[in-house]
């Protein structure tokens, strides 16, 4: 593969259709890194969150001096939402042994989504985009509570704030005649379910 953060600079600018061919390269890869997961975790909610976060991170986001590492820092991305999800929902992570493999459907790059994305999140009210950008920027593994202490709001507003982005978000969306369902498939969007939700 060849190194993809040679399209970085452009992302970083905002460049759609370069965001579009990072996409289309790292796709096959993140998604063959998601299979042992998808048992037990919505991997295409998974991949979706990561993509978006991507978008929204380029500008900010320092490579190392080896290849590919906007692409390496999406691997460990995927990886840390698929075990924070598992560990929502079973308390432990099971061994690696233990993960399922399945079938991942590959669905093309589609860089006119993430415009679509990027424009309804804009729009968004100032205390529910506050708590979608939090979420967004944070790593993995930090807690709600502490995103809502830097915010400061108490959890709860913090929470309310967030699932009012991701409705919001959805119907914004579902206006522009994104189909929800059909990109989620049978898991439901749950209000853009791609954003993830509460930990």
């Amino acid at each position: 593969m060849h190194d993809l953060d040679v399209l970085l600079p452009a992302i970083s600018a905002g460049d759609v259709a370069a965001f579009g061919r990072f996409v289309a390269g790292a796709e096959p890869p993140l998604r063959a890194s998601l299979r042992r997961f998808a048992v037990s975790v919505d991997t295409e909610a998974v991949l979706q969150e990561v993509l978006l976060r991507l978008w929204q991170l380029a500008p900010r986001f320092v490579p190392d001096d080896r290849p590919n590492a906007f692409l390496r820092f999406a691997h460990r991305a995927c990886r840390n939402l698929c075990v924070d999800e598992l560990r929502r929902r079973h308390g432990v992570v099971p061994d690696e042994a233990q993960v399922a493999e399945a079938a991942v459907p590959a669905n093309p790059p589609d860089p006119l989504l993430r415009r679509a994305i990027h424009d309804c999140a804009e729009r968004l009210p100032t205390k529910p985009a506050r708590a979608l950008q939090a979420r967004l920027r944070c790593t993995s593994d930090e807690p709600d509570a502490r995103l809502a202490a830097r915010l400061d709001m108490t959890l709860n507003t913090f929470l309310q704030n967030f699932t009012r982005a991701r409705k919001l978000l959805g119907e914004c969306l579902e206006k522009r005649g994104v189909d929800l369902d059909g990109l989620y498939g049978a898991h439901g969007h749950g209000g853009f379910a791609g954003l993830g939700g509460a930990r």
